[in-house]
């Protein structure tokens, strides 16, 4: 009997430790009209579950007229999710009057997603600006077919794209993406005269491009929000990108064409003093063959071919010859 007695009041006694902890928890939610079963949270409790999270959860679910079941708010807990974040996300959509199951929701926020962020930017367009100004000096830089270099700055506005929010490419890509279009468009261009003029030109063909295309966001507009000509402002930045790239060529032509005239220089004084050397070997030849004329007049004389008188005349001759050439020279002197 005492045994008996033992176990009842054990058994009391976990009754009322129990009651005193989900008493409140279950009273709130019946006042509610999310009623939620007593041992449901008992079994929530064993399994380590956050009850009241669930419970307030619940409530603010059917509150807002929604019906979600304890075991799909129970399993997205324990798979690693904001469950009231889910929920928020969910009554937001409900009144914007956005398609959005609770099985979509969970999986975007397992994903890593703000999903109630996504929605509100589903209903409420954020605006980006392009280039992201933690990442650059706040401007693209771009130049039209005139060589004139451009700095834009644009602001991109998006929707959220619930359907591809899982799996999609995220605002980077979108920044990427725009920023490519818009240098693109003004390349381009045939001046950038066109481009200070019609900017609104340039984004409507961005606009066009599909540039949304697998990301998690929807392209409202896009806006090009400043547009100016580089160095106008005193900088050291060069405007004019064609005129210095064509001042460079013509530098690196005239380098080109000084190397090609020192080259042919030097191949004519090196030609120059191939002639030279030719001069001095003829002229070496010319003396070689002089110093064998003695020995000719020699070898004549000892054969018998020249006479003494025949000599002395020959001598007469090359004195007179002489003596002309003295006068003639003298002549031009003069």
């Amino acid at each position: 009997m005492k045994y008996v007695l033992g176990v009842l009041a054990f058994f009391i006694i976990v009754m009322l430790v129990l009651m005193a902890n989900f008493i409140s928890i279950y009273i709130r939610a019946a006042v509610s009209g999310a009623k939620v079963n007593f041992l449901t949270l008992v079994g929530m409790r064993l399994r380590r579950v956050n009850t009241k999270l669930v419970v307030d959860s619940r409530i603010q679910a059917v509150k807002a007229g929604l019906e979600l079941s304890t075991n799909d708010l129970e399993a997205h807990y324990l798979a690693g999710g904001n469950v009231m974040n889910v929920v928020r996300a969910l009554v937001a959509a409900d009144k914007a009057n956005i398609e959005l199951s609770f099985q979509q929701a969970a999986a975007i926020d397992l994903a890593g997603r703000d999903v109630h962020e996504a929605v509100s930017t589903s209903v409420y367009p954020k605006v980006i600006n392009c280039p992201d100004q933690n990442l650059s000096n706040g401007y693209l830089d771009a130049v039209s077919k005139d060589g004139i270099r451009l700095l834009v700055k644009a602001r991109v506005t998006v929707r959220a794209n619930l359907q591809r929010l899982v799996g999609g490419a995220t605002e980077e890509t979108i920044i990427a993406r725009v920023g490519q279009g818009i240098v693109s468009a003004i390349g381009s261009s045939e001046t950038y005269k066109h481009v200070l003029e019609n900017p609104d030109d340039i984004s409507r063909r961005v606009l066009q491009s599909g540039l949304d295309a697998n990301t998690a966001f929807e392209i409202v507009s896009i806006d090009i929000a400043d547009v100016s000509v580089a160095g106008v402002s005193g900088t050291r930045e060069v405007a004019n990108v064609g005129a210095l790239l064509e001042t460079e060529r013509a530098e690196a032509d005239k380098k080109l064409r000084q190397a090609e005239a020192e080259g042919r220089r030097a191949m004519a004084i090196a030609a120059e003093q191939e002639m030279r050397a030719r001069v001095q070997e003829m002229q070496s030849k010319v003396i070689e063959a002089q110093a064998e004329i003695p020995q000719a007049i020699a070898e004549a004389f000892r054969s018998g071919n020249l006479g003494i008188m025949d000599f002395y005349r020959m001598q007469n001759v090359l004195a007179d010859t002489s003596m002309r050439e003295s006068i003639a020279e003298g002549d031009q002197e003069d």
